[in-house]
């Protein structure tokens, strides 16, 4: 890889500015020939406006929620995209102003009450976000816009519009879910989350949601939680962005980037604060990896691996190997919350600017950790670990917890492999050879790699002043497991249209074709393809 690549016109700026919404779809000129083969949608979500009333947005997770879609048919190609009608938005435009606190940006006080009626307002409680810009998924036969609260937004795959505002807290014991859910092949949908139990004491559940009933029944309804983890510390969950999961195993990391329940619950309410404000680090914790059994569900708290502080978001795929789980992260050195480099004046700056705050931020890695399921017998000190592709180690200590120390699969610098997609549907939980991701550099999106986690190798696509998307696999119909192509949205701020879907030969990363649209669109976050016969998809699990 390059390491030295320059943006000295600053066009990623324009990935962070607001659009309108459109009437309707307007057609691509494509270049090249779409494989016949391929079909169907990419949906992708994403935030898509900066700024209310005149007033800046202030994080990148907090623009309002844009939901796009290129249409693939007969070799031609569509665009369409909505804003999703969350009540944080309808509001938003009604009012002129920021009425729900969003994830760095505090909700602006309506100017029609004293300050009396404001204080009796927040005494209520906390009013969470349903702005569901980060992914969108399928429970059941139904597609759904997410975030990371207890909110999901049902949608209309085909019409873009939004249908149903779902809380589950109706449903399930959680506070709220990642947007990284697990799914199994006959459609059952695992997700993790937070919760409070008898009092006050934190635990984090794995929830379960089966699939598309034959009574067309709600599948939510006959949701439950499958299995309980207990939080290291009382009232200070870690944030939670995904999680691991093989055939029989859950796997839970534990990172140091805290939650603080009492800043949540109280400072916020009077004061005004920020999900951003009530994040805090825990110097000395270091990071915990969690075991969980899935039929029978059982925490195994017999089982404790520790290793060095590191900010994880993205599981990359977790599979069993010959009595052990081999457990891929794309992580971030210690224990400083990554998510404090992401606000919009920050990556709006120019490059070298950019590259200046970069110098101070986590340092990117992607890391196999190894867990081993026999913990007992063993001798201390001794490396537990025999899998013989891999320098990762794990050693019993004599408190009984096992100190885990990764093997490194790619490391740059200031590069960030993030992102990630495998072929999900034939390789998730099991041994693997590719990863596909987002390369940051110094958090910009400016390529897309291919990692082979065995050899260590590498290849890029990459273009002058074009800034990709998290690039999503889909598997070539057949047996041929690396055989498919990359799907990514690209923005070329300065060309005659300056959007395009990319379409990449998986194997070799050369470009096969793209689909230009004249418009600008902004930074999208995860997505899915949507297959055209069986409605099954791709989700993006990572």
């Amino acid at each position: 890889l390059v390491f030295s690549v320059e943006h000295p016109a600053a066009g990623y700026r324009k990935i962070f500015d607001s659009v309108e919404e459109l009437n309707e779809a307007i057609p691509a000129e494509v270049i090249g020939t779409i494989p016949s083969w391929l079909g169907g949608s990419v949906l992708r979500m994403g935030p898509g406006l900066f700024e209310v009333g005149g007033e800046p947005l202030n994080h990148l997770f907090d623009g309002q929620a844009l939901i796009h879609k290129f249409d693939l048919k007969d070799g031609g190609v569509t665009y369409h995209r909505r804003f999703l009608r969350s009540d944080a938005y309808v509001r938003a435009m009604t009012e002129n102003r920021v009425v729900i606190t969003e994830f760095g940006t505090a909700a602006f006080p309506d100017p029609c009450k004293n300050v009396f009626s404001r204080f009796f307002t927040y005494f209520k409680g906390i009013e969470v976000t349903d702005n569901c810009s980060v992914n969108i998924y399928t429970i059941g036969e139904d597609f759904y816009a997410v975030t990371e609260s207890n909110y999901i937004t049902k949608v209309d795959p085909d019409s873009l519009e939004t249908l149903k505002k779902v809380d589950l807290c109706k449903y399930l014991s959680v506070n709220g879910v990642t947007a990284h859910p697990h799914t199994d092949t006959d459609g059952t949908v695992y997700n993790i989350g937070n919760c409070f139990g008898k009092n006050m004491s934190l635990a984090y559940n794995i929830v379960k949601i089966p699939p598309a009933q034959k009574d067309k029944s709600e599948p939510l309804e006959k949701s439950k939680v499958l299995v309980q983890l207990p939080s290291s510390e009382r009232l200070k969950p870690s944030y939670i962005h995904s999680f691991g999961m093989t055939d029989n195993y859950f796997v839970f990391v534990e990172q140091p980037v805290k939650i603080n329940l009492f800043k949540f619950l109280s400072a916020w309410a009077f004061t005004g604060a920020t999900y951003m404000d009530c994040f805090e680090s825990n110097y000395s914790m270091g990071t915990w990896f969690h075991l969980a059994t899935k039929d029978p569900p059982d925490y195994l708290n017999s089982h404790r691996f520790r290793t060095s502080a590191f900010n994880i978001f993205h599981h990359i795929n977790t599979y069993e190997d010959q009595g052990f789980i081999v457990v891929d992260l794309c992580t971030w050195k210690g224990h400083e919350f990554v998510y404090n480099y992401l606000y919009l004046a920050n990556l709006r700056q120019e490059w070298e600017e950019v590259k200046k705050a970069a110098v101070n931020a986590p340092q990117p890695e992607v890391r196999r950790y190894v867990l081993p399921l026999d913990v007992h017998r063993v001798e201390q000190g001794k490396n537990l670990v025999s899998l013989s592709y891999t320098t990762a180690t794990a050693v019993l200590h004599p408190d009984g917890t096992v100190w885990l120390e990764p093997e490194v699969l790619f490391s740059g610098p200031r590069l960030a492999f993030e992102f990630p997609q495998i072929n999900y549907s034939q390789r998730s939980g099991k041994k693997y050879s590719f990863a596909y991701g987002l390369g940051l550099n110094h958090f910009i999106p400016d390529r897309i790699v291919k990692l082979n986690v065995q050899s260590k190798e590498t290849l890029t696509w990459q273009e002058d002043e074009c800034y990709p998307s998290e690039p999503m696999f889909v598997a070539k119909p057949g047996i041929v497991l690396i055989d498919g192509v990359l799907l990514s949205v690209v923005v070329k701020p300065g060309a005659q249209r300056p959007a395009f879907l990319l379409i990449l030969d998986a194997v070799d990363l050369k470009e096969i074709a793209r689909a230009e649209v004249d418009a600008i669109v902004p930074v999208t976050l995860h997505g899915m393809y949507r297959h055209p016969r069986t409605e099954q998809n791709n989700q993006d699990t990572s």
